[in-house]
Formats: C-alpha cells, structure tokens, sequence
C-alpha cells in the first residue's frame, strides 16, 4: 500500500503543476472513440458553503480551450488490448486537442471504464488527541480503517472519505476543529485490476505525457450528469458506453458504489451486423438512425434500406422494417438493464431514499431505452446529459461526454482521498459496501 499511496501522491503533485502552468489534458479511453479536452484554468473560486473532506475542495476557476475526438483503435472492454494502436489514438486525440487550444501540455488526467472496478465501504475509530479533531486526527482515522482483502493483481483507484461520526454525532462531513474524544469515518474504496492502470500508464509514457491523475468513469458520469438534490437524496447514474455499462450509486453528495458490466452499445451493434448480415459501419448507422426499442404498428410498415456496395443486385437491394430492427435490438438491451439491476439490487440500492436512475453514454440516445429501463430497474428513469462547462462546443455536450465533463470537474474541483492525508499504511480486515449502505439507512 504505501508504494500505491505513492504513486497515487505523485499524481497529485503532477496534477498540482499542472494548476500552476494554467493548463491540463483530461482523456478518455474509451472503447469506440478516445477523446481530448485541454483546459485552462484562471484562478482559484469561492469555496463551495457546506464542503469539507471528501467534499470538492480547492476549487478553479476553469474553461475548455481544446477538443480533439478520435476512433478509438486497440480498446476493448474499456482495456487497453493493443499498445501500439492505443498509443498512436491517444497522440492524435492529444495532438488535435492542443492544436486547436494553440498550447502544449505536459500533463494528463485519464478515465477509462475497464478494469472490473469493485467496491467496498470501510470504517474505522480512534480516541481524538487533546479533544480537538485535527488533520492529523483525519489521517489517523483513515488510517485505522480495515483493509479489505481485495486479492493479488488490483489497485486502489479511489479512496474517499463518506462519512464522520464525532462521539455520538453522525453525518459530519468536515469534524475538523470540532471537539469530542472519539472519531469514527465510513470510507469507500474502488479497486480495480492492475494491468489495465499499467496499460494506460505505458501508452501515457510512451506520448511523452506525465499521468496527473486516473479516475474511473462510472464515478465521474455521476458527478456531471446527476443534479444536486440526486447526488443528495440517492442516485444511480448508468453510463451506457460501447463496451461496458458504468454503474455509480450516489448519496448525500458521495459515491458510495461503483461497478460495470461488461456489455455495451458496441454489442448491440455487433448484434445488427450478424443478425441482418451487414458491416459494422452500416450496422452502427442503422441503429443510430433507426433503432428502438418499443414496436409500434407503423413499425411494421416502415422498411430501411440495408443493402451495400457488394456489385450484387439483389444482395445490395435488401430491407427489413423497423420492427424485424427493434426485435434484434432489443433482446441484448434487455440483457443489459437485467445484469445492471442485478447489481443494483446486491448494492442494497433499494434502501436508498431517493431511488432515481439516470441514463447517461451514447447508447442511452436509443429511442424507448427509459421505458424500457423503468420496467425493469423499477423506479424512476430519466435520460441525463452532462453538465455544460465553459467553452465547451455543442459538439461535445451530448450524453456520450459525461464522463469527460466529469473529468473535468475533478480536474478543477479534486475531492480529498486518503492519500491526500500523511497517514500510516497499516491496513488489515474488510467490510462490503452494504456497511456503507446500512449507515445510511440508519441515519438518514
């Protein structure tokens, strides 16, 4: 563990550099396209009222002067398959994004969707030094916090402070200078496996970039695509990408579960193309002008063109209707939602107060996807597009970006972490990430 704080301390000091000079890259490797923002930043803002540890802290004022998306080649499951196709996307994404912003930089925040994330909540207590909580009264709580076994082979991506309890006051979010003699802290940690941060570390290097900072993208389409009264009352935000499903669970402001399903928008295409016996490319095309859900009884009236450019009369005159369309889509769409609620459901998401859904990703844009989503995840469903951030083209402000918004407020608004404290690194034990639930279930 304390090679991993390390490395994770590292990047902060990366990231804080990169504050310094003014401008920082955030990416996403994703598995159907790799983009880049370049962001600048003016100078620090007003805190925000009510923010304290594990809350956004030093926040800056910034704006997106560069984007640059890219076809994403050698990425699969949201992993890095193949380096050298990779790290050439990662150089064109990076090279047109500081192209237009007219600025080089040295530095990256990435996001990737990979890695089989898992969760786990935590806790710990100790007595308060002289009465009076202090940083080093933090440290030494997350510190105290039990281990869990998470096995060989995985890191620590994430290690956020939920909750503090101060003698027999619950739901502080900042205990610092308060007074009491006991300290107690709920913690969530996201691990996920080694390789696939090694992987993105070795492209990074091999563009010439310093890695300021890696998150995982379930977390962050949950910051930017659920309002505050969700992130507040309890959410969870499903990221609909083309090669994996984010799923991020949210309460009074804090991840407390993330995970992913190894399915996605990619699938659904590769579906059409074997079930119409079509390319990739026009498969993607059919779904994205045509696809559906829910049949209606014009649906079955409604013919689209599928033939190609094979030379072969009959073979490049083919149609099917829109309802033959929405009967090979929609068995995979089913399969999705069902493995999402299934995880729902062992995360206790049905103790929660709030209990919305939001849809976000590119393949949340299917037509009747949020009807389909209600019967199955039970609950109330919206579709969900990222925060606007400054200087952002319209372009770049539809679902398929929220992880990118996403990054872009950690960039500009980091939350504290364990790391972010001088504590030791004795660490033993585990909990599930149903303590985490249950406390709030208790308390809320």
């Amino acid at each position: 563990m304390t090679a991993l704080y390390q490395r994770q301390r590292a990047m902060r000091h990366h990231r804080q550099a990169a504050l310094q000079r003014g401008v920082i890259a955030v990416l996403d490797v994703g598995t159907e396209n790799i983009e880049c923002f370049v962001l600048r930043f003016d100078g620090v803002a007003d805190a925000v009222p009510g923010d304290g540890v594990g809350a956004m802290a030093g926040q800056t004022r910034f704006r997106v002067v560069g984007v640059h998306p890219t076809r994403s080649r050698g990425v699969r499951f949201g992993e890095i398959d193949q380096m050298e196709e990779t790290e050439r996307a990662i150089r064109t994404a990076v090279q047109g994004a500081q192209k237009m912003a007219g600025v080089r930089v040295d530095h990256v925040i990435v996001c990737f969707s990979g890695g089989r994330p898992r969760s786990y909540g935590l806790s710990g207590e100790v007595e308060v030094v002289d009465q009076t909580v202090s940083e080093h009264d933090i440290a030494r709580v997350l510190a105290a916090c039990d281990e869990p076994d998470y096995g060989a082979g995985r890191q620590v991506i994430h290690a956020l402070p939920v909750n503090f309890a101060l003698d027999h006051r619950s739901g502080l979010n900042d205990p610092r200078g308060q007074i009491g003699n006991r300290l107690a802290v709920d913690m969530h940690m996201v691990t996920v496996e080694a390789t696939a941060i090694e992987n993105i570390l070795y492209c990074i290097k091999r563009c010439d970039l310093e890695l300021a900072g890696i998150a995982s993208s379930a977390y962050l389409s949950g910051m930017s695509s659920l309002v505050e009264d969700e992130q507040e009352l309890g959410a969870a935000c499903i990221d609909f990408g083309a090669g994996t499903t984010g799923i991020s669970i949210f309460i009074r402001k804090h991840l407390i579960f993330a995970d992913t399903v190894r399915l996605g928008g990619g699938h659904i295409t590769g579906d059409i193309s074997k079930g119409l016996q079509i390319s990739m490319t026009m498969a993607e095309k059919i779904k994205t002008r045509f696809g559906g859900l829910e049949v209606t009884g014009r649906d079955h009236r409604e013919m689209i063109d599928i033939g190609g450019e094979t030379g072969d009369w009959e073979l490049d005159r083919r149609q099917v209707s829109r309802s033959e369309l929405i009967g090979v889509m929609r068995p995979r769409v089913e399969e999705i939602l069902e493995e999402v609620r299934a995880r729902l459901d062992g995360a206790g998401f049905e103790h929660l107060p709030g209990q919305r859904i939001v849809l976000t990703g590119a393949g949340s844009q299917i037509t009747g996807l949020d009807q389909l989503a209600s019967r199955i995840l039970g609950g109330r469903v919206r579709l969900g597009r990222p925060l606007r951030v400054q200087g952002l083209p319209q372009s770049a402000t539809g679902p398929g970006y929220s992880a990118l918004v996403g990054l872009c407020l950690a960039a500009a608004y980091p939350q504290d972490e364990c790391w972010d404290f001088e504590i030791p690194a004795n660490r033993y034990g585990g909990h599930s990430v149903r303590r985490v639930v249950n406390w709030l279930r208790e308390n809320w």
